[in-house]
């Protein structure tokens, strides 16, 4: 009987059935080793915020202990930024060298150096070596983790799992200001120096931590790893389904016949670099450039809001505010540390469901709301 629904013991689904199936489809849950591979990645990038909040009142400190001025201070903190960059153009061919894995391991071993550098600092200038040391590290981290987690993200929380990074700087600039807090009530030759050097310990357990993660599939399709790769893709993404999909792109990506189905398979090295800057800086097609622009837009006017200034001076700046004690000072920007951990962790879960462009607006009209009140203030 049509209608019934059963027949030889099979069950009919109406179309209201096969929309409620569709549905559950689309929602898969997480898929917890994907999650636990993101968040191993990204806690090398927390290093960076540590490095960056814990300058923020180490500076109050280090400037009454090595006698420096208000020029040398600036430069010891700005210049994070120029070093990370660096480190950042160096690790994108370093990550196609040795795979995503071993350049996140490499840069907690540079971390690991440049904070015990700037712990064991005599001077300025040793601080500074630290520092350009520390920089490049933290570079090699930003670059690896966000390229780690971008590949292997299954395509139902790959904004969820990409903005760990972003989630693990942000809690570690918390960290960096609770450190200041803790050590600040020590001598002040021994408390800045404990204040940097704390950031070498957490890269030690990141280093084993790290190789219990597998290799990118990307990377390992780049190397004629077939096999290997197709394993990753189907523990990381939902279905098995989309891990052949994403194999198939990779293959294609990296110029492996389709047809080519064996666990190791000899791939062209290509050299195209060049070509691809050209392409993408030079002539640009319509598209490019409009995401070019977009990409560029976004973080020059997010950079240019001052945010980082705020998070780098937070204790000068509650100063010039009138808070005098740099105890209380300190224990302010705390405040301001777990406020924006708070609002970057609702984002996070926000990404794949309102969307990334809803998010951008509201979070820019908020900014555009803030600075303006505190201009006509």
């Amino acid at each position: 009987m049509a209608g019934s629904g059963h027949e030889n013991g099979a069950i009919s689904i109406r179309p209201a059935d096969n929309l409620a199936v569709f549905e559950v489809s689309k929602k898969p849950k997480k898929n917890k080793f994907a999650l636990g591979c993101a968040m191993l990645a990204s806690l090398t990038s927390m290093l960076l915020g540590y490095d960056i909040g814990v300058m923020s009142g180490a500076i109050i400190f280090i400037k009454k202990d090595l006698k420096i001025n208000d020029v040398q201070i600036e430069i010891l903190v700005g210049v994070l930024n120029l070093y990370c960059l660096v480190g950042s153009i160096v690790a994108g061919n370093i990550a196609d060298w040795i795979g995503r894995r071993y350049t996140i391991v490499l840069a907690n071993v540079i971390i690991f150096v440049g904070s015990l550098f700037m712990g064991f600092s005599v001077n300025y200038a040793f601080l500074m070596v630290g520092r350009f040391i520390a920089g490049i590290g933290v570079g090699f981290a930003i670059m690896g983790a966000v390229l780690y987690n971008a590949e292997i993200s299954p395509a139902s929380s790959r904004g969820f799992l990409t903005s760990f990074p972003e989630v693990c700087i942000n809690v570690g600039i918390l960290l960096g200001y609770v450190s200041n807090y803790a050590f600040s009530k020590l001598p002040t030759r021994i408390g800045w120096r404990l204040m940097l050097g704390a950031g070498a310990t957490p890269s030690i357990f990141l280093v084993f931590a790290v190789l219990a993660m597998p290799e990118s599939p990307r990377w390992l399709v780049m190397q004629g790893k077939l096999g290997e790769a197709k394993v990753v893709l189907e523990k990381t993404l939902d279905t098995k389904e989309e891990a052949q999909l994403r194999l198939n792109d990779i293959k294609e990506a990296a110029g492996i016949p389709q047809d080519s189905t064996g666990d190791v398979v000899v791939v062209q090295k290509q050299t195209n670099s060049n070509g691809v800057w050209r392409e993408l800086l030079l002539h640009p097609t319509p598209t490019v450039k409009h995401i070019l622009i977009c990409t560029v837009g976004i973080h020059f006017f997010q950079q240019s809001s001052g945010v980082d200034a705020v998070v780098l001076y937070s204790p000068r700046i509650f100063e010039k505010a009138g808070i005098a004690s740099s105890n209380e000072q300190l224990l302010t920007t705390v405040a301001v540390g777990i406020c924006k951990t708070i609002f970057i962790l609702v984002a996070t879960f926000l990404l794949d469901k309102s969307g990334r462009r809803a998010l951008l607006l509201i979070s820019t009209g908020g900014m555009v709301v803030s600075l303006a009140w505190f201009y006509f203030s």
